[in-house]
């Protein structure tokens, strides 16, 4: 891992002045890192991903800064540098996979590269030309998985990615999740224990929009993240 690449210092989220869903919430992100962001439902998750792309605009936080440069979340330059694929996507449901990824690809100022190898990664060959409003739910998500992984952005997030996939495209998707490093930082969130301790460098255990435990390099540990999600749930 190198330099710190994001900072989010005392967040707070909310969808109605009554509730708070993230409350004095404080991250950071290395460069090149895989971290696991993991909590029971309601915990924050989603939120959070939610404020970092910019799609949520109830909230507040001390400061944001990406590559050393203090940056706001709608950011022309800092969504030129990150994109999301979320745990459900019912939009641009009249376009197919190539129609998809051209428009990334001319949204984001690039090229579109070739997409073969993970195409057949994900085992997509025979869905590239259909509607995406006509794919399955594991089918739709391998659309902006692909696009993900081909746009190599710095900053990948990812909000439950395993969630509708079968079981040959989640081993590539951990083998993709875990080489991402070679590329940027990879954030996601997991509710399969597995998918986090296979491939983060890091994990945080989220509740109730706090960070209750973060497990380092050597401490990743299946038993002792259940045992904290355990607590969570007893809290």
């Amino acid at each position: 891992m190198g330099e710190t690449l994001l900072t989010v210092g005392n967040l707070s989220a909310w969808y109605s002045e009554e509730k708070m869903i993230l409350s004095g919430f404080s991250f950071s992100l290395a460069e090149h890192e895989v971290a696991g962001l993991i909590g029971l439902n309601g915990a924050g998750k989603t939120t959070f991903f939610k404020v970092l792309s910019g799609l949520l605009p109830a909230f507040q936080a001390d400061g944001v800064f990406f590559n050393g440069h203090s940056v706001r979340f709608r950011d022309k330059a800092f969504k030129a540098c990150r994109y999301m694929v979320f745990a459900e996507d019912n939009s641009f449901q009249y376009f197919t996979f190539w129609e998809y990824l051209s428009y990334v690809f001319a949204s984001y100022g690039q090229t579109a590269p070739d997409v073969t190898e993970l195409i057949r990664g994900f085992h997509f060959e025979d869905h590239t030309h259909i509607l995406l409003k006509d794919l399955s739910t594991g089918n739709r998500k391998k659309v902006f998985l692909i696009t993900a992984f081909a746009l190599k952005p710095q900053l990948l997030l990812l909000d439950e990615p395993v969630n509708g996939l079968d079981f040959q495209s989640t081993e590539y998707l951990y083998q993709q999740i875990s080489g991402y490093k070679a590329h940027g930082t990879v954030l996601f969130s997991s509710h399969i224990l597995e998918s986090i301790t296979l491939t983060s460098d890091r994990v945080i255990v989220l509740e109730n929009g706090e960070i209750r435990q973060t497990f380092e390099k050597g401490q990743i540990d299946a038993p002792a993240i259940r045992k904290a999600l355990h607590n969570e749930n007893d809290a």
